[in-house]
C-alpha cells in the first residue's frame, strides 16, 4: 500500500483550494494518508523562506493572482482577505491530530471544513466552537477539540521538526514512502501520475 505524508497548515489558502483531491487520489491508488499539521510560519525561516509580511510586493501580488485563479479552477469560493486571518493555527491543528488518533470520521472532510471556515466563511479557526463544528461535520466527537492538548501540542512540534528534516518548505506538501516530494495543490496531478507509475 502506498503511503503519503501530508504536511500542511490549517492557515494555508492552498490547503483549502486543494479541496478533497488528495483523498480522491489516495482512494484511487489505495494509498494511506498520514496528516501532519504544522506551523508554517515557523517553517519558513527554518527552510530558507520568508514570512508573507516580509516578502517583496511583486511576490505578494503574484500570490494574490494565483490564489484567485486556482480557486476559480477548483470551483471554490474564496475570500482574498479573510477577516480572521492570520490567526492561531495551533488549536485546529491539535483537533486534527486528535481526530486522526481517534478515528471514526473523515479526515479529508475535517481538514476542508476547517480551511473553508477560514477562507470562505471568514470564521476564526482558533475558536473552539468553530473547530467543534468542523469535527462534527466530519463525523468526529466535538470533544476532541479540547482533549489531550499537551500530547497534541507535542506532536504538532514534532511535525514541524520532521518537516524540516525531510525537506518541506511550504504548505501543502506531499511526500510518498519512496521520498518523492510534491509542493503545492497544483502538483496533485503529478502525485497522481507518480502513483500510477507514469512519473
Amino acid at each position: 500500500m502506498p503511503k503519503i505524508d501530508y504536511f500542511f497548515a490549517t492557515l494555508s489558502p492552498y490547503v483549502y483550494i486543494a479541496g478533497r483531491r488528495l483523498e480522491e487520489i489516495a482512494a484511487k491508488h489505495g494509498a494511506e494518508i498520514t496528516y501532519r499539521p504544522m506551523d508554517v510560519m515557523a517553517l519558513f525561516p527554518r527552510s530558507g523562506g520568508q514570512l508573507p509580511k516580509d516578502r517583496h510586493p511583486s511576490r505578494l501580488e503574484y500570490r494574490a493572482q494565483e490564489m484567485r485563479r486556482q480557486a476559480k479552477k477548483a470551483g471554490l469560493p474564496l475570500v482574498m482577505r479573510p477577516a480572521n486571518w492570520p490567526t492561531n493555527g495551533a488549536p485546529s491543528s491539535y483537533a486534527i491530530i486528535n481526530a486522526q488518533k481517534a478515528g471514526g470520521g473523515d479526515m479529508g472532510v475535517l481538514v476542508h471544513a476547517i480551511t473553508r471556515a477560514c477562507w470562505a466563511e471568514e470564521k476564526d479557526i482558533a475558536l473552539e466552537h468553530v473547530i467543534c463544528a468542523a469535527l462534527e461535520e466530519a463525523g468526529f466527537d466535538p470533544g476532541l477539540a479540547e482533549s489531550n492538548l499537551m500530547m497534541a501540542a507535542d506532536e504538532y512540534g514534532q511535525n514541524l521538526d520532521e518537516a524540516v528534516r525531510r525537506g518541506v518548505f511550504g504548505s501543502p506538501f506531499y511526500i510518498t514512502d519512496t521520498d518523492e516530494r510534491f509542493w503545492g495543490q497544483d502538483r496533485l496531478g503529478d502525485l497522481d501520475l507518480h502513483l500510477s507509475g507514469q512519473l
